[in-house]
């Protein structure tokens, strides 16, 4: 309990570093720290397989892609963007009505139920590929629309 207490505090604290850093090769660092914690958080739940996977798709893979897309596309080194933001207490507000439903659940559930077990690859393939084929389709079209999105909102505009 106190290593998840503790892989808790890294992963809220690097992940409010990832959006208060200054500098954009900083922000992709600790958001490293905030997806290992995550799978540190996995491996206490008994999740290996799913750690195992943070760290080589997310930690290894994206964290890898964010650093070269950033050094690639950053002509002007060493420039730092000010964060003249004024809605930090609506963003605050809007965390904590996130925040408090998500606690009133966790805390006011007495059991979890019986454990599933070990969960392998196979179990979980066929868990994507069987009854939640339909949300895991969703979801990639989903994830397709936001990396179209961004493409168009970060694209040059041509005279």
């Amino acid at each position: 309990m106190i290593a998840l207490a503790l892989l808790s505090g890294v992963m809220l604290s690097s992940a409010l570093m990832v959006v208060r850093s200054l500098n954009l090769v900083h922000s992709v660092l600790w958001l490293a720290v905030t997806l290992i914690s995550t799978a540190g958080i996995f491996v206490i739940l008994g999740a290996p397989f799913l750690a195992g996977i943070q760290l080589m798709l997310y930690t290894g893979g994206i964290i890898t892609l964010m650093l070269f897309g950033v050094m690639l596309t950053g002509k002007q080194t060493g420039i730092e963007i000010p964060n003249t933001s004024d809605g930090q207490l609506a963003g605050a507000g809007a965390a904590l009505a996130f925040l408090a439903p998500t606690l009133y659940a966790i805390w006011s559930v007495d059991d979890f139920g019986p454990a599933l077990g070990p969960v392998d690859a196979k179990v979980l393939g066929t868990a994507f590929l069987g009854p939640h084929l339909i949300a895991f389709e969703a979801l990639s079209v989903l994830l397709l629309a936001a990396m179209i999105g961004a493409i168009v909102l970060v694209r040059r505009k041509d005279p």
